[in-house]
């Protein structure tokens, strides 16, 4: 697959959300941060801004649920019209159930673990799910440094991926930026998330496209792509 670029408007302009949408267009999705001030230690927005923004983007939605009790809320998001609802497992009480519904509801189904968490204990999880979301920073605040110390664990989930057959996306979110988004495409990430290394930027679609550029040609050269 060839990498995908999901800006993430935590780094946009709340007050004009549909033109930062606009300003991103060409991206593969645009990636939502729900926060709740209880999982993690901030708040953002939620079910009223997703529905809203559904109706003023063509751009698919990348629902990330930092939030406790998704087993509850996330398939709201699902109905609200998100193309892709993360859940994380550290606040999920019955992970696989909350795949299956979410995929019922036309959603893709993906997991997110913390820095500190690792993928192993959630080997068995992985035929239920769409894709797998591995935070590169502690969840949050946006425009925090990206920690290299996740680079091994990208390459453990690339390899459980590819081990059991799987068709799984690989995303990371946390400091993705054209100094750091080669490292983790080559160590088998596919799906990027990227704040202000695109809102910050002068031409937030260029530099949507330059990302993405620059992970294909670090997937091109990678060992996890020549094993196939």
């Amino acid at each position: 697959m060839s990498p995908q670029i999901s800006p993430s408007i935590l780094s946009a302009d709340f007050a004009r959300l549909a033109e930062e949408a606009e300003a991103v267009r060409g991206a593969d999705w645009l990636h939502v941060d729900v926060m709740d001030n209880h999982f993690v230690p901030n708040l953002t927005l939620g079910l009223p801004v997703v529905e809203a923004l559904r109706k003023a983007t063509d751009i698919p939605l990348d629902c990330h649920l930092m939030i406790e009790d998704p087993d509850r809320w996330a398939p709201q998001y699902a109905e609200a019209g998100a193309g892709s609802v993360t859940f994380h497992v550290e606040a999920a009480a019955a992970p696989v159930r909350l795949a299956r519904e979410l995929r019922s509801l036309g959603a893709r189904a993906s997991m997110a673990l913390k820095p500190a968490t690792p993928i192993e204990p959630y080997e068995d999880l992985l035929p239920e799910l769409d894709m797998v979301l591995l935070m590169t920073v502690e969840p949050g605040f946006g425009g925090q440094a990206f920690l290299d110390l996740v680079l091994p664990k990208i390459r453990r989930t690339r390899q459980l991926i590819d081990r059991h057959g799987l068709g799984l996306w690989l995303q990371i979110d946390g400091g993705v930026s054209a100094e750091t988004i080669e490292r983790c495409a080559d160590a088998g990430a596919d799906v990027f998330v990227a704040g202000s290394a695109v809102y910050g930027a002068e031409d937030p679609a260029e530099a949507v496209r330059g990302l993405r550029e620059l992970a294909a040609r670090a997937t091109d050269a990678s060992p996890w792509v020549h094993q196939h």
